[in-house]
Parts: C-alpha cells; structure tokens; sequence
C-alpha cells in the first residue's frame, strides 16, 4: 500500500544529482529537501539512497517508521520535471495479514508533506492519490 504525491516543478536540477548507478532516474534532490522539512518536524531520516525505481530514504518518527521514495526523469529536457513522492509504511506480520495500520490520508506523515508540497510556490500541478 502506498500514498503518491505528485507534481511539476523546476526547484530540483535533475542533472545536478548523483547518478543512480541502478536505473537512471532522478530522486535525490527532492529527497534532500524532504530530509530538511522533517528533520524540523522532529522525524529521523536516512540520506537517500538509491534503488530500480528512483531513490528512498528511511523516515521514523512518533513510533512509526516509513520508506519514502522519489523519482522523476533524470534526462528531463524541460524545467518543469514531473515528481512522484511515494511513502510506505512499515508494518508487522501480523498487521498485513489483518489487514491493520495501513496507511492512510491522515497519517501524519501524509499529511505533512502533502502540506509541505502544497505550501511551496514552486510546486505546481499537485495531485495526490492512495492506492490503500
């Protein structure tokens, strides 16, 4: 299960990354302005890292532990790359057989970057969907 928040902007310089030696697809640079906002919002974060799909970073915080991923396309021509930020939460054995603690819309973590991506004047064409 997963929560996707997308949307367009020219903030991040996709050809300024690291290159994913995995999957050429951007990520990193919205990953590090995502670990900023929740390192003030008290969340512990991992530094991105890299996987096929674009790039994760580990996020805890009020006893509750994420993947939050990101990606866009790192060869992007225009300066209004379209971004996908996926969060994931982390749940037991138990819990996915019960089908219990999926994530959800208001999930703190949701609804704090959801609030974050849309507070920025930078960020445009927002959408947000929930495959939960």
């Amino acid at each position: 299960m997963a929560h996707l928040v997308s949307f367009r902007t020219a903030k991040f310089d996709v050809r300024g990354e690291d290159p994913n030696p995995i999957n050429p697809i951007a990520g990193q640079s919205a990953l590090n302005w995502l670990r900023v906002e929740l390192g003030k919002a008290k969340y512990t974060v991992t530094e991105p890292d890299t996987e096929d799909w674009g790039w994760y970073i580990d996020v805890q915080g009020e006893g509750v532990s994420y993947l939050v991923g990101a990606s866009a396309d790192a060869e992007s021509l225009t300066p209004d790359v379209e971004w996908v930020i996926q969060l994931h939460k982390h749940r037991s054995l138990k819990d996915k057989l019960l089908g219990q603690n999926k994530i959800a819309a208001d999930d703190p973590l949701v609804v704090l970057i959801e609030g974050l991506v849309r507070a920025d004047p930078q960020f445009f064409d927002v959408s947000v969907e929930s495959d939960a």
